[in-house]
This record gives structure tokens, C-alpha cells and sequence, in this order.
């Protein structure tokens, strides 16, 4: 939500007050100034944390006792984009556990992924010094890590892709336009097949052979065998055989 925001407080970047920004600083506002929805924590009861991750970035939910605490959600780094899977959804674990330090730290924790094999992670013979490093800093809790299926961790999958919609609908206007640039036609009566046909018909070749195929004295010149007109297999009218030289009667 805050993510136009944010973008304004990175090095070297222009002040650029866009409606985006208008419109993310509204949302900010006005859930900053209505009832809180979320709960307050209790010391001395465990916490459940939701996290998940995805080529987009990372999303973790705080609860306690069924009630939710704080949501928590970040882009991916460019580094972060070539992590492997596993290390992910490990980093977005990490994630939450920085975050909510101050909630966490020397309480019993159990953190829940959609990643089966991180909850061996602990038991794991060979680690990479990234992974390493992440297991010194976990040590510092107590924390136990446990599977729960994608499909049951909607908030943490939804908090991890929720610039997917917004990204997919830039997208899609893009290529509007970009067809537009094209000039594709398509053809309203049943002299053309539709599909890879419709589409070549922004070749110039193609409009002609239309052109030439409304011209009712044309098309009637060329079925004289004795003019030097013809018509080729795909319908255009050719002369000598040429096709160089196409007619089209103005």
C-alpha cells in the first residue's frame, strides 16, 4: 500500500507527488485514524507467525491466540530475486523474526510455511554460509518451525503477491496499447478465416487482396483468360503473373 511512498525515500529519486501517491497516503490515513482491528499482545503467551514468500516478495502474519497481532509484507531485493525456493521462504521467516524482535525474542514461538522441507532445516547436514548465518540468528529463539499447506495460508500468500494484480493490469494496458499501435483489422464477413489469418491482415499484401476482392469489375476482368490479369491461389489479382504489380481500381 505505502509502496509509491517508499519509493520517494530512495537515493538519487525525484520528489514526484503522483496520484498514486495521493491515493496511498489517503488509504494510510485513514486506516491509521479509524478503530484498530488488530490485537493487542499478551507477554508470556506463545505466538503463532504465518510467513510466505514468492518471486515478487515476502509476507508474514503475526497472531496470538487466534487473534491477529500485525501484518508485515516487503519487496524482494535484486539479490533476494535469485535465491532458490527454499532459501526464500527461509529469508521470509527471517523476516518476520527481525521485524517483531521486540515481540519475539524469549517468547515460544511457532512459525507456519507452505515450504515442507524447511521444518528439517534445523536437522540439515550441509548448509550454505548464507543459510548458516540465518541459523545463528534463529538460534536466539525458541522457535519451532511446522508445515501448513498454500492453499490454508491465504493472508501470507496474499501479503507476499499483492503487487501481482496491480503489476498484471499495467501489463495488460501496455499491450492495448501496443496493439492499437499496430492497426490490426479484422474482418466482418466470412471471406477471411479468423485467427492466424486475422492477424496478417496489417500486411499490406493481405489489404490489397481485400481491396482488390470489393472491386466487383475487377474481380471480373481477371476471370477473362484472354486480359493479362490473373488470379493467384490466394485470391490476389497479379498482372502478367507478377506480383510486383498489383491492380487496385480507384
Amino acid at each position: 500500500m505505502a509502496n509509491s511512498l517508499t519509493k520517494l525515500t530512495g537515493k538519487d529519486v525525484p520528489f514526484v507527488w503522483s496520484e498514486e501517491c495521493e491515493l496511498s497516503f489517503c488509504k494510510l490515513k485513514e486506516m491509521l485514524t479509524n478503530t484498530p482491528v488488530l490485537a493487542l499482545p499478551e507477554p508470556g503467551v506463545s505466538y503463532v507467525v504465518y510467513t510466505d514468500a514468492s518471486r515478487i516478495g515476502l509476507g508474514c502474519v503475526l497472531m496470538q491466540k487466534n487473534k491477529v497481532i500485525a501484518y508485515a509484507s516487503r519487496q524482494l531485493k535484486k539479490h533476494e530475486g535469485n535465491y532458490p525456493t527454499h532459501d526464500l521462504e527461509m529469508a521470509a521467516v527471517v523476516f518476520a523474526l527481525k521485524i517483531w524482535r521486540s515481540y519475539l525474542y524469549g517468547e515460544k514461538v511457532q512459525v507456519f510455511t507452505d515450504h515442507k522441507s524447511l521444518k528439517y532445516i534445523f536437522t540439515q547436514p550441509e548448509l550454505n554460509l548464507r543459510q548458516r548465518r540465518w541459523m545463528e540468528f534463529v538460534a536466539d529463539y525458541d522457535l519451532e518451525i511446522a508445515y501448513h499447506p498454500g492453499k490454508a495460508n491465504l493472508v501470507a500468500d496474499t501479503l507476499s503477491r499483492k503487487r501481482v494484480v496491480k503489476d498484471t493490469e499495467k501489463d495488460m494496458e501496455g499491450l492495448i496499447g501496443m496493439i492499437g499501435s499496430l492497426r490490426l483489422n479484422v474482418l466482418t464477413d466470412e471471406t477471411e478465416p479468423l485467427g492466424l489469418g486475422a492477424a496478417d491482415q496489417a500486411d499490406l499484401l493481405t489489404r490489397v487482396r481485400i481491396a482488390q476482392g470489393k472491386d466487383a469489375h475487377l474481380v471480373g476482368v481477371a476471370q477473362n483468360d484472354k486480359t493479362e490479369y490473373q488470379t493467384s491461389s490466394n485470391g490476389t489479382i497479379l498482372v502478367n503473373g507478377r506480383g510486383e504489380f498489383l491492380m487496385i481500381r480507384v
